[in-house]
Order: structure tokens, then sequence, then C-alpha cells
């Protein structure tokens, strides 16, 4: 027989599955078709495995991990603003709150009030954490769109400028590979998948 406390962790567990159809404006490296949050969030929490030599001191691994596949689960209900849309990214945060509220609240207390506190440690950037976190969540849109020949880029008339202030965080979360993505970035613009202007 379930325990109230099963059910409650079931229960998110089954809502949580909306996220595979929450889709994000980032093309796979196939070309396919767009990724999806849940796919992102994945990617994400590999790319920590695999790039944490690269982490600053005090960078803890596991909760990297925690907040990359926590971080995005608020866009079931307030959907994926792209990060280059001024009036959706207005009223983000408050769609966001909103959301982590009604969803952690489906988990029992103490869990609900740890992932929460872990969604709202990457959502604040001030621990080395949570900066490397958000490291590995703006380059991995550069790598797609890098893979894509300028992707979303292209799509949307996306120019230099606007990356390189997308992806400041990388050089405080993730120092040891700031040289690489402006490396990138120049690349991408010699190559004419980003436009220089």
């Amino acid at each position: 027989m379930q325990t109230d406390r099963l059910s409650q962790q079931i229960q998110f567990i089954i809502e949580i599955d909306k996220l595979k159809g929450i889709l994000r404006q980032t093309l796979l490296v196939d070309e396919s078709r767009r990724e999806n949050s849940a796919e992102h969030s994945w990617h994400l929490a590999l790319m920590a495995v695999l790039l944490i030599e690269y982490a600053p001191a005090g960078v803890d691994l596991l909760s990297a991990i925690k907040m990359l596949l926590i971080h995005d689960l608020v866009e079931i209900d307030a959907g994926d603003t792209f990060c280059y849309d001024l009036q959706g990214n207005e009223t983000k945060a408050e769609r966001e709150i909103q959301a982590a509220t009604r969803l952690f609240g489906l988990l029992p207390p103490e869990q609900s009030v740890e992932l929460k506190k872990i969604w709202q440690e990457f959502e604040a950037q001030e621990t080395a954490t949570a900066k490397f976190a958000a490291a590995l969540d703006r380059l991995q849109p550069v790598l797609h769109n890098q893979q894509t020949r300028g992707g979303t880029w292209q799509i949307h008339n996306i120019h230099r400028a606007q990356v390189q202030q997308r992806v400041s965080p990388i050089e405080t979360g993730a120092p040891e590979l700031w040289p690489f993505v402006q490396k990138l970035l120049d690349d991408c613009v010699a190559a004419g998948y980003l436009s220089p202007a």
C-alpha cells in the first residue's frame, strides 16, 4: 500500500514528464528538430560530469548536477522563454516563481523545501557551484549553434554582441573555459554562422 509520501513523490515524477514536451529554440546537432527542456537538462548534467576539471575551487559536482536537472522544471508551467526575447523576459521571473511554488509543492514538505532551495540557488547565481552550472547552461546552446552552422542565431538574426552578453557568466563561472568560448565565437563569426554586428 502506498504511503502519502510515496504518492506525492510519484505524482511529482509523473508531473515532471511534461518537461519533455517543452520545446526550446535550440536545434539538435543533427538539425532534425528543436531540443526539449528535459534533453537540455540531461545534456547539462552530463556536461558537468565531463567538464568538472575546469570548475573553479569550491564547486560541488553533485550539487551542480542537481541544479542542472532541476533548474528548468519551472518551464512546465512558465514555458521556455527564449533568452533573446526581451518582452518575454520581463515576466519570466514572476512566472517561474509561481511555477516553482506549485511544482515543488507537490512533493513531501522536506523534499519540496530542498528542491526549491536548489532551484533558488541556481537562480541567484551567488555560489561557485551555481555560477559553474550557469556557465554550462550558457555554453551548451553555443555548441549547438556552432554545430548547426548558426542554427538559432541565423533563424533569429542574432549578432555577436548579443551572444557575448549572454555567455558572459562563463567568464566567472568557468574561467578556464572562457578562452575556448571566445575562440568558438570568433570562429563562428569568421565562418558566417554569427553576424559580427
